[in-house]
């Protein structure tokens, strides 16, 4: 059991991680640089492709194994192993992936619902009024930061869980 649950953590966790970092750093970019095209590549991503809902699959996943992994190496989070060393380390990237995920539940995914309605709305009644235009590009900038705040954590969390059984 042990071996499947380290398997799903650590390729669960590398497709969340890796997802995370294309989309902070060059997917998103890239879509506001494009400016009105950018929202056809968003909406096949987001709607078509189903992205955030495989996001939160494999999030969902990487998260409950990690915590099966660090029940069963702390005995039941017995307190002297989550006080060592390892226990403190894979703690601190549990933690981080924990806050990632909540981000991106309360910040990112209600901003993207929003700018998929915004973007409905501009589908059939043309281009956006300056308040429209407004508020995408306050919930882009929202999103994107978020993001990147969110993937550096993850690369953090990461490293924690590389190193964490090194540490004395």
């Amino acid at each position: 059991m042990i071996f499947l649950f380290r398997l799903v953590h650590i390729l669960a966790g590398a497709f969340w991680v890796g997802t995370a970092l294309f989309t902070a750093w060059f997917l998103m970019p890239s879509v506001r640089a494009l400016g009105p095209a950018g929202g056809a590549i968003m909406e096949q991503i987001g709607q078509v492709r189903r992205l955030p809902l495989y996001l939160m699959g494999v999030m969902i996943l990487t998260i409950l194994s990690g915590i099966a992994l660090y029940w069963r190496d702390s005995n039941g989070f017995s307190g002297a192993w989550v006080r060592s060393g390892p226990g403190m380390v894979f703690g601190a990237g549990g933690v981080l992936g924990i806050i990632v995920a909540a981000l991106g539940m309360i910040v990112i995914t209600p901003a993207a619902k929003r700018l998929g309605e915004l973007a409905a709305a501009m589908r059939k009644g043309g281009p956006p009024s300056p308040d429209q235009k407004a508020e995408m590009d306050r919930l882009q900038d929202r999103m994107a930061s978020t993001t990147k705040v969110g993937s550096f954590l993850l690369l953090i969390a990461t490293a924690a869980m590389a190193v964490a059984r090194y540490v004395p």
